[in-house]
């Protein structure tokens, strides 16, 4: 049987300003074209190799 999924802590304090932080100076950069076609294919290999 599955364990339970317990509730994600809620950011406090410093962790919560360097979060931000970070989420802001990603905010405009994207994925090199090269990155993004690689994951598209191993996405593929996975899809095809899932069994439910």
């Amino acid at each position: 049987m599955a364990r339970p999924i317990k509730e994600t802590p809620v950011l406090t304090g410093k962790d919560a300003v360097r979060f931000v932080h970070e989420m802001k100076q990603n905010e405009g950069k994207k994925v090199d074209p090269k990155v993004r076609e690689r994951m598209k294919q191993n996405f593929s290999k996975l899809q095809g190799i899932q069994q439910f």
